[in-house]
């Protein structure tokens, strides 16, 4: 029994130290607080333009709808 009680102090201390922890955010500090890393495509528009390559040169439609010849016109 003296094992439970520094136990359930324990617990109810980090949950409360977790439920402090939260803080609500406002739409308009969202930007400041994201990271660049973070994002699932950290450089779109280099994703874009090799996406872009690729379909001139293979001819072929990918995943980003981009059909065309060999000759890279469309």
């Amino acid at each position: 029994m003296a094992l439970s009680k520094p136990f359930l102090g324990l617990s109810i201390c980090l949950t409360l130290l977790c439920l402090v922890a939260c803080a609500p955010v406002q739409p308009w500090e969202r930007g400041n607080l994201a990271k660049p890393q973070m994002a699932l495509d950290p450089y779109p528009l280099q994703s874009s333009l090799r996406a872009h390559n690729y379909g001139s040169r293979e001819a072929a439609a990918g995943g980003n709808a981009a059909q065309g010849g060999g000759c890279g016109c469309y």
